[in-house]
C-alpha cells in the first residue's frame, strides 16, 4: 500500500533558511518525506533578501513544498497567479481554492486566505462563495467519503468543544465559521491551520452521529506555530498516511480511544436552523382578512413582533412538583447546596446515606431539554461529585430515567473504588438489562446524549465517572426501579 510521508509546517513568515534546514536536518536523520506542506503566512514582510535566492535558483528547496496564498494586501504581489503556480524550483503555490491529488492518490483540499469581513471579497481573502463551490465541487460525487486532508490558515472557529484545552486561545472567539463549515462538510483525515502562533493538536473526533449513522472516519486537527518561534513551539509536524481510497474500509473508520463528539454540530443546527426560518416565510401569503385564511394566533406571541428571542425558559409544571425548588413540596432541608441553575440534594429513600441528586432549579423534564448554561452547571456538579468522591475512595454511578418522570433528576450514587472496576459495573447493568429484555448500548464516551435522544423521547442512561455511558431508548414498558 502507498504509505506516504508528509511534513506540515506553520507560519514561515519568509524564515526559508530555517525551516529547509530543519527538514534537511529531520531527513538525514529519519530518511526521505514527499512534501512539505505550508499553511499561514508563507511570506513576511521582509522575505525579500531570502527569497531572491530561492527564485532565482541559486538555493533550492530540499523537498517538494506547497504553501497557501497570501493573508494580507502586503504579500500578495508573491503570488503572480491566483490560479497556483509555480513560484521557485520545488515550491508551488496551491491556488486561491481547490483540491490537488498527487501521485500517491492522496486528496489534498485547500482554501487560500483569510475570511472576508467585507464585499466584495479582498483579494487575500476568500467569502462564502468560495467555500460553498469548494464543497459542491466534492459534495457532487455521490462515493465522496471526504478529503485526506484540508489545509486552511485560518483556525475553524469552535474548534476546541469537546476537546482539550488550547492554552491562551480562546476557540470560541478565534478563527472562522466558514472554515468549520468546510471542515465539517469535507471530514479531512488531517485538518492543517496556523495564524495563531501556535501549537494545538485536538483530539481526534467523529464525523458521524453515533447510533443513528454508520461509523465513518475520524478528524485530527492540528494548528501549529510560526517557525523558529523563539517559544519553541512546535511548528513542524510529520505524519505518514495511506490514501483513503486504498485503505480496507473497516480500518478507516476504526474509532480510536480518545475520540470526541464532533466540535461543529451546534454551528452546523445554528445554520440548518437560520435556514429553516428563512424559508417557509416565502412560501405562503394568507390574507388574513379571508375567513378561510385565518391562522390560529400562536401562544404568547405579540402579532408578528419580530423581537430578539430570550433564552428558553423552563415550561411550567402542570401541577404540584416534588423538585422544583421554588415549589412549597420540595423537602428543603435535604438540599445540599444552591448554583444558579442547579442545586444538590440527598435522595430521600437514598440506596445509601451519601445518594445524592442534581436538579435544575427550574423545570426540566430531562437532560436533553436543557439550555446550555444550566448543562454547563450540571457539568460542574459532576465534577465537584467526582472530585469529592474519589477523596473518599469511591466512584459514583450516575443515571437518568426519562419515563414516567416530571422533573429531571440525575441519581448520584457512589460505589466503593476497591469493589468494582468501571468494566464491573457496565457488565452488571448490561447483565441486569439482559435478562429484563432491554437493550443498553454504549455511547463513546464523549459524546453527547442529545445525539441519540431527542426531546421529548422517554429513554434510560448511566454514566460513570470515567465518562463512560450507557442507553436505552424506551419504546414501551420500562420498570420503574431498574436504575436502582
Amino acid at each position: 500500500r502507498a504509505v506516504s510521508r508528509r511534513l506540515a509546517c506553520g507560519d514561515v513568515e519568509g524564515r526559508l533558511e530555517t525551516i529547509f534546514g530543519r527538514v534537511r536536518a529531520i531527513q538525514a536523520k529519519s530518511g526521505r518525506f514527499d512534501m512539505l506542506l505550508c499553511v499561514g503566512n508563507f511570506f513576511g514582510s521582509s522575505s525579500e533578501a531570502e527569497w531572491a535566492e530561492y527564485r532565482s535558483g541559486a538555493k533550492k528547496a530540499p523537498i517538494p513544498t506547497f504553501v497557501l496564498g497570501a493573508n494580507n494586501q502586503d504579500t500578495l504581489s508573491y503570488f503572480p497567479d491566483v490560479s497556483g503556480c509555480e513560484l521557485a524550483e520545488n515550491i508551488t503555490y496551491l491556488g486561491r481554492r481547490g483540491v490537488f491529488s498527487g501521485c500517491s492518490g492522496l486528496h489534498i483540499a485547500y482554501l487560500s486566505g483569510t475570511e472576508a469581513q467585507e464585499q466584495p471579497a479582498p483579494a487575500h481573502s476568500f467569502s462564502a462563495k468560495d467555500v460553498a463551490e469548494l464543497k459542491t465541487s466534492l459534495l457532487s460525487n455521490p462515493n465522496f467519503r471526504g478529503v485526506d486532508i484540508l489545509l486552511t490558515s485560518p483556525w475553524p472557529r469552535d474548534v476546541g468543544t469537546f476537546a482539550n484545552s488550547a492554552g491562551e486561545i480562546d476557540t470560541k472567539k478565534c478563527g472562522s465559521k466558514l472554515v468549520s463549515d468546510l471542515a465539517a462538510s469535507l471530514k479531512p483525515r488531517y485538518h492543517f491551520a496556523a495564524l495563531e502562533k501556535a501549537y494545538y493538536e485536538r483530539l481526534p473526533y467523529r464525523n458521524h452521529t453515533v447510533l443513528q449513522e454508520t461509523p465513518q472516519h475520524v478528524t485530527r486537527f492540528i494548528a501549529l506555530a510560526d517557525v523558529g518561534n523563539t517559544g519553541k513551539k512546535k511548528y513542524l509536524y510529520a505524519f505518514s498516511i495511506v490514501p483513503m481510497s486504498c485503505m480496507d474500509p473497516a480500518e478507516l473508520v476504526k474509532q480510536p480511544q480518545d475520540v470526541t463528539e464532533n466540535p461543529y454540530r451546534k454551528l452546523r443546527k445554528e445554520a440548518a436552523k437560520a435556514k429553516a426560518e428563512e424559508e417557509p416565510a416565502c412560501q405562503f401569503f394568507f390574507d388574513l382578512n379571508k375567513h378561510q385564511g385565518k391562522k390560529r394566533p400562536s401562544e404568547g406571541k405579540q402579532g408578528g413582533d419580530s423581537q430578539p428571542k430570550q433564552a428558553k425558559k423552563p415550561p411550567q409544571p402542570t401541577g404540584p412538583c416534588w423538585f422544583c425548588l421554588a415549589s412549597p413540596e420540595v423537602e428543603k432541608h435535604l438540599v445540599v447546596s444552591i448554583g444558579t441553575h442547579c442545586y444538590l440534594a440527598l435522595a430521600k429513600g437514598g440506596l445509601l446515606p451519601d445518594h445524592v441528586l442534581i436538579l435544575p432549579i427550574g423545570h426540566y423534564q430531562s437532560v436533553v431539554d436543557l439550555s446550555s448554561e444550566v448543562l454547563e452547571e450540571v457539568t460542574k456538579y459532576k465534577a465537584a461529585l467526582k472530585e469529592f468522591f474519589r477523596s473518599k475512595g469511591k466512584r459514583y454511578v450516575l443515571f437518568e430515567r426519562n419515563y414516567r418522570s416530571q422533573h429531571l433528576q440525575l441519581q448520584v450514587i457512589p460505589v466503593p473504588l476497591d469493589l468494582c472496576t468501571s468494566e464491573d459495573i457496565k457488565e452488571s447493568f448490561i447483565t441486569q438489562a439482559q435478562e429484563q429484555q432491554i437493550e443498553l448500548l454504549e455511547i463513546p464516551e464523549h459524546s453527547d446524549i442529545t445525539q441519540v435522544a431527542q426531546p421529548g423521547m422517554p429513554y434510560f442512561y448511566v454514566e460513570l465517572d470515567t465518562g463512560e455511558k450507557l442507553f436505552h431508548r424506551i419504546r414501551g414498558r420500562f420498570p420503574l426501579q431498574f436504575g436502582r
